[in-house]
């Protein structure tokens, strides 16, 4: 018989190794065969890799669990930290929660209901999907910032940036026009702004889709992000280079 297979997507690097270490523990012949930090690259994989089962968290950048769920033949387990997203929807056995942190009973009850039913295939999820994200928390995206700029504050729109780039204890924020410094990390940063909009391509950068030209590669076939209204091109770092495939 062959093995179980399965995909982790959790954006948290710790999250998500704890959780690959208690799937280990509790279901030793599982095999993990990918792990994705984002919607984006969990969609690319589950394409390649074709798994039985599914372990999404429900936010991600990119895209969320939930529109992953939407695309995914496998069988789902959503990664929560939310117990709003734990509705009753989940008890019917189509889709089953893991709540963050990590409990290792609630754990081992998912992996004995995927052992009795990951021979069979997935159930419908349609219904499940919009019940819950129905009861999913509205998420408010940043929408301005107030930077300094010589010696005063200046207010600008997420609309106008280009990119953001870690600049040591600050962050430096670039429009079409210039650029000003922000007191806030870009970890702070990623975790207010749309997922959708603003992609991290490198450790040190987050770029804003809209403002993307092209990309293009240098003589050692890294990739390069083209800006629309700016000359500079943008590295970006071979973890993030899927979310340009298609470029």
């Amino acid at each position: 018989m062959n093995a179980v297979t399965a995909l982790v997507a959790e954006d948290e690097v710790v999250l998500r190794a704890q959780l690959c270490g208690q799937l280990a523990a509790l279901w030793p012949e599982l095999a993990i065969v990918a792990q994705a930090e984002n919607g984006i690259e969990a969609l690319r994989l589950l394409e390649r890799h074709r798994p039985d089962i599914a372990f999404l968290d429900i936010e991600m950048p990119g895209l969320s669990g939930l529109d992953v769920a939407r695309q995914c033949q496998a069988h789902v387990v959503f990664v929560t930290a939310y117990d709003a997203h734990a509705v009753a929807a989940f008890e019917e056995g189509a889709i089953d929660y893991v709540l963050k942190p990590y409990d290792s009973a609630r754990l081992a009850m998912t992996v004995r209901r995927l052992r009795d039913r990951v021979s069979v295939a997935p159930g419908a999820l349609e219904r499940v999907l919009r019940e819950l994200a129905a009861a999913a928390p509205v998420r408010q995206h940043l929408r301005w910032i107030n930077a300094s700029h010589g010696g005063g504050v200046r207010l600008i729109t997420v609309d106008e940036v280009c990119y953001f780039q870690a600049d040591t204890k600050y962050t430096r924020v670039v429009t079409a026009d210039g650029d000003a410094l922000i007191r806030r990390s870009l970890k702070e940063l990623q975790d207010e702004l749309d997922p959708a909009c603003f992609w991290p391509i490198h450790r040190s950068t987050i770029v804003n889709a809209v403002a993307i030209a092209g990309v293009s590669r240098d003589f050692r076939g890294r990739v390069r992000v083209l800006l629309k209204s700016r000359s500079e091109k943008l590295p970006v770092s071979e973890a993030h280079e899927h979310l340009f495939k298609q470029m």
